[in-house]
C-alpha cells in the first residue's frame, strides 16, 4: 500500500530520536501503510474491534489510576499500574498532544500482558496504528484481543 504524504511525515517524526528516544517503529522497516494495513488484518483475525479495544485499555488506565502508581486488581482479573510523568507527547501525526504515562495490564488468567500510553490508545483510536513490531509501547492486536476476551 502506498504512503500519502501525511503519512510519510508522520513516518519520519516516529522515527527514534524525533519525539521520544525509542521512537514509535521498534525493528520494524516497513512502510506505515503497509504497519497499519497489517494490524487491522490482525484485529480481523482476532475478532476484535479497535475502537473497542480502545475502549478496554482506557477503562483499564482509569480503574488502574486509582492504585497511585501501585499494582492495581481491576475486576478480578487484571493488575494493572499507571505511572505519570510530566509533560505532554505530540502525536507523529499532528493532531494533539497527550499526557506522558505508562500503563501496564496485566491479564492474570493467561498471562498476556500489554505496555501502552495515553498516546497508545489516541494513535489506535484515531490513526489505527499500533506502533511497530519491536516497539515497547506496541499494542499487538492478538495480545489485546486475548485480554478482552
Amino acid at each position: 500500500m502506498k504512503n500519502t504524504t501525511a503519512e510519510k511525515e508522520a513516518y519520519e517524526r516516529m522515527k527514534p530520536g524525533a519525539i521520544t528516544v525509542q521512537g514509535f517503529l521498534g525493528d520494524d522497516r516497513r512502510a506505515l501503510a503497509d504497519i497499519i494495513e497489517a494490524d487491522q488484518e490482525a484485529w480481523r483475525r482476532a475478532g476484535a474491534d479497535p475502537d473497542e479495544a480502545a475502549d478496554f485499555l482506557e477503562r483499564l488506565k482509569s480503574l488502574g489510576q486509582k492504585g497511585l502508581g501501585e499494582p492495581t486488581s481491576v475486576d478480578g482479573r487484571w493488575t494493572v499500574t499507571v505511572g505519570d510523568a510530566r509533560g505532554l507527547l505530540p502525536c507523529p501525526f499532528h493532531d494533539g498532544a497527550f499526557h506522558k504515562n505508562s500503563i501496564e495490564a496485566v491479564d492474570g488468567t493467561n498471562g498476556a500482558r500489554v505496555v501502552y500510553s495515553d498516546l497508545s490508545i489516541h494513535l489506535l483510536r484515531r490513526h489505527r496504528f499500533c506502533q511497530g513490531l519491536g516497539s515497547p509501547f506496541r499494542l499487538d492486536p492478538e495480545v489485546v484481543a486475548s485480554m478482552m476476551r
